[in-house]
């Protein structure tokens, strides 16, 4: 959930004296001679069940509402820097109360003119409609910010107290159509307005694009909304592309397979395998395919373990700080690099990775392998090798061993957790492994039937105090025991004061010292374990051009509206 060293504070407020931005989103420059029209395809590992991103946090929720949606400003995921977008301005005197502008002329995929109502509409829907998963994103400290409509064009937002990231967070609020979802909202049922057992085609947006098509199990189709509002440096209207379409691909070793053989453009998570980047790179060799070095990326995969308070609690071991150190002294990371990896990666301790370079903190806790302090651990809790067969039983003479939950068809996380299987193994202790489909995964973590997950996240922003929901044990993204009524034990307690406190400071560095002690006391506690921070290689086909590669997925279509494809080149 964290989401490289750049300006994270891009709305500096003076302490006295008034704070303004104002200016125009462009597309990447250098966009003359692109050819506007015809199509690209790409690939999604997942489906959605839900299309609107309100009620439902998977990446094909997320993908759809970039692709139909647009938000009153957004964070430029190749610069961090905070861009005008529905918004034309904003003023503020005092850091609390903004007044935002509106930019002029909108109109929505149906026509339907874009006003202050439905902007205070969104704010409402976000925050009260039933089944909202964002309604935390809009909350600082627990209280929501406030929106009225000054007019038609003008909406004044109030924060209920200092934030330093202030309107970085109008980044994860999409403007939905009051005109559209009034009627579901008073009626409670906005949650079942655009699901896959209605009519794609009722989905309206500010978006790029128009979701047309969805055949369950195949294909996601958009096109081009002729309304869209954004048009390039070159006054060129954009999206650049006339149709996406995404095929549904489970397998990440199918989706690859797909791109090598010109089937498809690009993928949503457009980074290779390891496993497929030499072939990868003969094809690039040969012209058939575009290679971008990403870097170290932003998104690892975690494992986290279930600390929920179960009665009776099969597995109590599971809630003991000592037992997840040695799982986590007893992790080969280095060994998951080079074999999992193929060396595309770096040991990683947290869930900060080092491409965050603000915030992350070098002087958090680290566990180099050692299967001696591994075992000690174990043994200070009465977990001993009892029968002489090299596994670990506890005083009451039950097995050591505990379930993980992994993706079926993600190849890392399938080989990650069969590395983790062996090496945990030398400990003592049995892992056994569970493969089931995402939506599979998110029942059994909702009813809190499962011992650990192994999966990733799509890193959402940089900022810390952007990523509350994770830090904070009163969230339902809190992810080893959400939606917690107080918190559950004095360490978190304790991140969620300095959470708070980081989230309101003025000052920049005092908000790096206060995350810091965060990430040290996380790194005691491990409520869950990270490997590995792996090297991000971007995959395309050639005929898509004005590519803008980002560290968070989806790396390609974050920014789908200024892909173009080279005229005259075959379509997939």
């Amino acid at each position: 959930m964290a989401r490289p060293s750049r300006a994270l504070l891009v709305v500096l407020l003076a302490a006295t004296g008034l704070a303004a931005c104002r200016s125009e989103p462009t597309a990447r420059e250098g966009s003359a001679g692109l050819s506007p029209g015809g199509a690209a395809s790409a690939s999604l590992r997942s489906e959605p069940g839900n299309y609107n991103r309100f009620f439902e946090a998977t990446a094909a929720a997320e993908l759809i509402a970039l692709l139909t949606q647009s938000t009153l400003a957004r964070i430029n995921r190749a610069t961090d820097a905070l861009e005008p977008a529905l918004a034309e301005s904003w003023t503020t005197a005092d850091g609390l109360t903004y007044t935002i502008r509106l930019r002029p002329g909108v109109r929505f995929s149906d026509g339907a003119p874009f006003t202050s109502a439905d902007v205070v509409f969104s704010v409402r829907a976000a925050l009260e409609a039933p089944g909202s998963v964002i309604g935390s994103y809009l909350q600082v400290a627990g209280k929501p910010v406030s929106v009225s409509a000054v007019d038609p064009q003008t909406v004044s937002m109030t924060f209920p107290q200092p934030f330093a990231p202030a309107l970085r967070i109008l980044d994860n609020l999409r403007i939905l159509p009051r005109h559209k979802l009034q009627a579901p909202f008073d009626a409670g049922t906005m949650r079942d307005a655009w699901t896959p057992s209605r009519p794609a085609t009722e989905v309206t947006g500010l978006g790029p694009f128009r979701l047309v098509e969805h055949v369950s199990g195949q294909r996601l189709v958009f096109d081009r909304n002729p309304h869209y509002w954004r048009r390039d440096g070159n006054g060129v209207a954009l999206p650049y592309l006339d149709r996406l379409t995404v095929a549904i691909v489970p397998d990440q070793g199918t989706e690859a397979l797909r791109l090598e053989s010109g089937a498809i453009d690009l993928m949503v998570n457009a980074d290779i395998p390891p496993t497929d980047y030499a072939r990868f790179r003969r094809l690039r060799d040969e012209g058939r395919l575009q290679l971008i070095d990403g870097g170290i990326g932003l998104d690892p995969n975690v494992l986290w373990f279930n600390l929920k308070p179960r009665k009776p609690d099969p597995r109590p071991w599971l809630h003991r700080r000592e037992f997840r150190q040695a799982l986590s002294y007893a992790a080969d990371r280095q060994s998951i690099v080079d074999t999992v990896y193929l060396g595309a990666g770096v040991p990683l301790y947290g869930p900060i990775t080092p491409r965050n370079a603000t915030w992350f903190s070098p002087s958090a806790p680290v566990y180099p392998h050692d299967l001696g302090k591994a075992r000690q651990l174990l043994e200070s809790i009465g977990l001993a090798d009892r029968t002489g067969d090299g596994m670990l039983e506890d005083p009451a003479g039950r097995s050591v061993r505990f379930s993980v939950l992994v993706q079926q068809g993600h190849s890392i996380r399938e080989r990650m957790a069969a590395v983790l299987q062996e090496q945990y193994r030398a400990a003592g202790v049995g892992l056994d492994i569970v493969g089931l489909e995402t939506g599979a995964i998110i029942q059994r973590w909702l009813k809190g039937d499962y011992d650990s997950v192994l999966h990733g996240f799509q890193v959402s922003a940089t900022d810390p105090a952007m990523t509350l929901d994770f830090w904070l044990s009163s969230s339902p993204q809190h992810f080893w025991n959400p939606s917690q009524p107080s918190p559950a034990t004095p360490w978190e307690q304790r991140m969620d004061e300095l959470m708070l406190r980081q989230a309101s400071s003025p000052s920049l560095e005092e908000r790096k010292r206060l995350f810091a002690e965060v990430q040290r006391i996380f790194g005691e506690e491990l409520p869950a374990l990270y490997f590995v921070a792996p090297k991000v290689t971007i995959a395309a086909s050639r005929r898509v051009q004005n590519l803008l590669p980002a560290p968070q997925i989806p790396q390609l279509l974050w920014t789908a509206e200024t892909i173009a494809v080279a005229p005259g080149s075959r379509q997939p």
